[in-house]
């Protein structure tokens, strides 16, 4: 455990040791909270870190709240405010992973709306190299992945993680290095916690939001990224699982991930290296979270003001 570590917890910035929750909270026993992950990179030249569209994160985190039928106490901007403090007062000056998670708190039932308090807890956790990394051996999930008719993968709540958790727990099992779900129609979803696209003569294709795949901020980031500036065609449409046995290229993608290229699924290889194709929208995305393709700098809050 890190002492040094500093956790904003109701209002209040406290080391790690000290930022404890009810063990007896809805939050604790039935996993009723809602969350955002949300990544900040270091620009080295500029001497500043930069925080990739928090308000997008911010406003999936108020409309996972309002599906998740929560109490909700947080204005955008204290939202906000509370980010900032807790990085400046821990004084990253490198690449960060920031949890920041709304919990019903009390003593309710698995039916409380609340009290609800939050916690926001930033860690260090550098960018991928492209060129480092080795690719993934994927597998397609046995389990089904949820939908908008039982647990809907729109709302970020903690409890939907554990059919993440199955599929990456038997892949892990079973010698893969992750899952790949598919929806009740037998169709391509997403991987736990990460969309997915397939490259197929030059365009790439990625299951619609009606897949039941999360509305992601990383995956509707990508879709802009590579129409405007690699001018590459998108296609979101339903995808068989056969089509990604016979695609040139395939990557999982979100926040924490970044993009991680797939080299093989069920066996079958994709590709032995990690596409051209591929590297091109990881490097794009890292040159635009890092603040380097002034275009999109309005996407990029600044933590450190002069």
């Amino acid at each position: 455990m890190n002492n040094k570590r500093l956790i904003w917890l109701n209002d209040k910035i406290v080391p790690l040791a000290e930022a404890t929750i009810n063990v007896l909270a809805p939050t604790s026993q039935f996993g009723a909270n809602v969350f955002e992950g949300i990544r900040c990179y270091w620009n080295e030249e500029d001497k500043q870190l930069y925080a990739f569209k928090l308000d997008e994160h911010f406003k999936r985190l108020k409309n996972s709240m309002k599906m998740f039928r929560m109490e909700d106490k947080y204005t955008v901007e204290e939202l906000k405010k509370g980010f900032i403090d807790v990085v400046t007062a821990n004084n990253y000056r490198e690449d960060i992973a920031v949890r920041q998670t709304v919990f019903i708190d009390g003593f309710g039932s698995w039916m409380a709306k609340g009290p609800i308090n939050m916690f926001i807890a930033p860690i260090a956790k550098s960018r991928n190299d492209i060129e480092k990394v080795k690719g993934l051996k994927c597998c397609i999930s046995s389990w089904e992945r949820i939908s908008d008719r039982n647990l809907s993968p729109k709302v970020k709540v903690g409890a939907n993680y554990i059919n993440s958790r199955m599929a990456q727990m038997e892949a892990l099992e079973n010698g893969y290095d992750s899952a790949i779900f598919l929806n009740s129609q037998g169709k391509l979803s997403e991987g736990p916690g990460s969309c997915l696209f397939v490259v197929r003569d030059n365009k790439l294709i990625t299951p619609p939001v009606t897949a039941s795949i999360l509305e992601s901020i990383t995956r509707d980031t990508i879709i802009e990224l590579v129409k405007k500036e690699l001018k590459i065609e998108v296609i979101e449409r339903d995808i068989d699982r056969t089509e990604l046995y016979v695609c040139d290229e395939a990557f999982l993608c979100g926040s924490a991930m970044e993009i991680a290229p797939i080299l093989s699924v069920d066996g079958i290889v994709i590709c032995d290296n990690v596409g051209e194709l591929t590297k091109a929208v990881h490097q794009l995305y890292l040159d635009v979270v890092t603040g380097k393709v002034e275009a999109y700098t309005k996407w990029l809050t600044q933590i450190y003001k002069e």
